[in-house]
């Protein structure tokens, strides 16, 4: 049920993500929502990703990493494998697969 997953995770995202502080109800009426739909995951090359249009999937063995398309301040496929690599606990000097997902981003 896309209610119940939409709601597991905005409850998720708001108070058990690592990052960052649990939101506070004095924070809740200055907070813009939005829920991302992934499409399709499909296998990628570096040169097919682009993080204008493609979220990305890195992955190595049981390590997996995602991160979002269309994010302020990710403007370079290395950026955005960077970043999603460092969210997975995955180091450089390890193999990686790639793969991407394009996103219907509701406001």
């Amino acid at each position: 049920n896309i209610a119940l997953e939409i709601r597991n995770n905005a409850i998720s995202a708001s108070t058990r993500d690592p990052r960052f502080s649990p939101i506070i109800n004095i924070e809740l009426p200055k907070l813009i929502y939005s829920v991302d739909i992934l499409g399709d995951v499909t296998p990628a090359t570096y040169e097919e990703l682009d993080p204008q249009k493609y979220g990305v999937i890195v992955k190595h063995h049981e390590k997996r990493g995602l991160l979002l398309p269309r994010l302020d301040g990710v403007d370079t496929v290395s950026e955005q494998i960077e970043i999603a690599a460092r969210k997975a606990g995955i180091y450089d000097d390890e193999d990686i697969e790639l793969f991407k997902f394009e996103v219907v981003r509701h406001y």
